[in-house]
């Protein structure tokens, strides 16, 4: 049973470093892991997958040995930890908006004590019953995977203290989207609002030793989430990296 090497990297006082992946492309995995990541943000909540489709891709996962924050479609408790029973290492949440929505939760993903999570110890993320001993498979569980909720609405960031105080909740992640469009919508025309959401989740999470992410573009405003406290980032996309890249190569063709 493998290690996550993102919570490796915050428990060593780091900054984890995350990419994006929305589509099935294997080799973007190798390449991620070869370039230092410690971790892909895997969308199922924007994107489709079929779910042999993902079993698939999980082995390139552990092959590459990086982990995999997966960003579930769903609510339902099974589906949740069975994503982490395929391989996946965290599961993120969106529209987490209240605390009782974080403990529901917690129950899911976690073992007890923590949470309500169902035994297994049979599945691609124990290597298939590497261990008979249950209590040391949960122990890891419960330890080497993570539970990310994102603060999206300003809902969320009003409750945002009591959310980082749940106990199982590894991770607040700002999705700066989402919540910057609703306070956009409620007049915010200088992202002041906006601005003002990460320095009181920081200041939670702070509060409560609990790690929080978010989405950072340039290396001006991830050194200004570092500063503020950010203990993971991530800064591309496949559908960034095709789109630039082809507009790149393009434009090769306008020298010639």
């Amino acid at each position: 049973m493998r290690q996550s090497k993102t919570l490796k990297r915050i428990r060593e006082g780091g900054l984890a470093r995350c990419a994006n992946l929305g589509s099935n492309i294997p080799p973007y995995i190798a390449h991620a892991a070869r370039a230092g990541y410690d971790c892909i943000w895997l969308d199922l909540e924007h994107r489709g997958f079929e779910y042999r489709e993902l079993q698939a891709l999980m082995a390139h996962f552990r092959l590459y040995n990086i982990d995999c924050l997966l960003r579930a479609p769903t609510l339902e408790k099974t589906g949740l930890y069975r994503y982490l029973e395929d391989g996946a290492t965290g599961i993120m949440i969106p529209h987490v908006s209240t605390a009782a929505k974080a403990r529901e939760l917690v129950q899911s993903v976690k073992f007890p004590p923590i949470g309500d999570r169902g035994l297994d110890n049979a599945g691609f993320d124990s290597d298939y019953r590497i261990t008979s001993n249950n209590i040391e498979y949960i122990e890891w569980a419960n330890r080497e995977t993570f539970l990310v909720v994102q603060i999206e609405t300003p809902e969320a960031v009003e409750n945002v203290e009591e959310i980082a105080a749940v106990p199982g909740v590894d991770m607040l992640f700002v999705g700066p989207g989402d919540l910057g469009l609703r306070y956009q919508l409620a007049g915010d025309e200088d992202g002041a609002m906006l601005e003002a959401a990460f320095e009181r989740v920081a200041a939670a999470c702070k509060a409560n030793g609990v790690a929080w992410a978010c989405p950072s573009g340039t290396v001006e405003d991830m050194r200004k989430r570092r500063a503020q406290g950010a203990q993971m980032l991530a800064n591309c996309g496949d559908f960034m990296i095709l789109r630039d890249g082809l507009m790149d190569s393009s434009a090769m063709f306008d020298e010639v």
